[in-house]
C-alpha cells in the first residue's frame, strides 16, 4: 500500500499532499452546495406555478357556479311569466345579439300579455341586466357579483314553438376550446372565441289553452 507523503514545517503543521487534498474537499463541498440551491430553486419554482394554476382554475369554477345561477334565475322567471315568454327572446341575430348586461345600452321592452305581464317582463329582465353586472355583491361601491365581462342571452329556437334557449357567456382567464356552435351568446365579444366561457339551458314553453 502506497502512503502519502506528509512534511512537517517549522512551526509542526502538515504540508504537502495533505493540504492539497483539503482544498479539494473544500472544493467539492461548494459545488454540492451550489447544486443543493439550484434544485431548491426549481422544486419552488414549480410549486409557484402549481399554485397559480389551482388560482385560475379555482376561479374557473367559481365563474361558472355563478354563471350557472343566473341561468337558472332566468330560467325560473320565464316559467313563473309564460304567457309572455317571448318578450324575453331579445336575442334575434346569428352572432348572439342583443343581450343582456355588459355593453347593453338600451332598455327591455315587451308587447305580449296582459299589462300586468309585460311590465313582469321588464322588470324581470332589468334584474336580470342588473345581477349579470354582478349587482347581487359589491366591493365598496363596485359590483363583483358576477363573472367576467357577463352577458346574458334568450333567444327563441327555430323550428320549435315555444321553446327558448337562455345562455350566460363571460370571459375565461385562459384559452381552452370555443363553446359549442349552437351557444352563439355574445359571439366574437371576447377578442378570442377560446376564451369565451358559456353555458345555456331549454325553456320549454307549452300552451296550455
Amino acid at each position: 500500500m502506497r502512503l502519502n507523503r506528509l512534511s512537517m514545517s517549522p512551526s509542526g503543521r502538515c504540508t504537502g499532499r495533505f493540504r492539497q487534498g483539503r482544498k479539494r474537499q473544500k472544493g467539492s463541498s461548494l459545488i454540492e452546495v451550489l447544486v443543493t440551491l439550484v434544485i431548491l430553486m426549481l422544486g419552488l419554482l414549480g410549486l409557484v406555478g402549481l399554485m397559480v394554476q389551482s388560482q385560475r382554475s379555482q376561479m374557473e369554477s367559481y365563474q361558472r357556479v355563478q354563471a350557472l345561477v343566473l341561468l337558472e334565475d332566468m330560467a325560473s322567471r320565464i316559467n313563473i311569466n309564460r304567457k309572455a315568454a317571448s318578450c324575453y327572446a331579445i336575442t334575434t341575430a346569428a352572432d348572439g345579439t342583443p343581450f343582456l348586461g355588459n355593453d347593453y345600452a338600451s332598455t327591455p321592452t315587451c308587447a305580449t300579455g296582459t299589462a300586468e305581464q309585460q311590465a313582469r317582463a321588464i322588470a324581470d329582465m332589468s334584474a336580470w341586466h342588473s345581477l349579470l353586472l354582478g349587482s347581487a355583491e359589491k366591493s365598496g361601491t363596485s359590483n363583483v357579483g358576477a363573472m367576467l365581462g357577463a352577458r346574458g342571452c334568450v333567444e327563441a329556437v327555430a323550428g320549435f314553438t315555444g321553446l327558448y334557449r337562455v345562455s350566460v357567456a363571460w370571459q375565461g382567464s385562459s384559452k381552452t376550446f370555443a363553446p359549442p356552435a349552437e351557444v352563439v351568446c355574445a359571439q366574437n365579444s371576447y377578442g378570442d372565441e377560446t376564451q369565451r366561457r358559456a353555458v345555456s339551458i331549454n325553456v320549454q314553453i307549452n300552451s296550455l289553452n
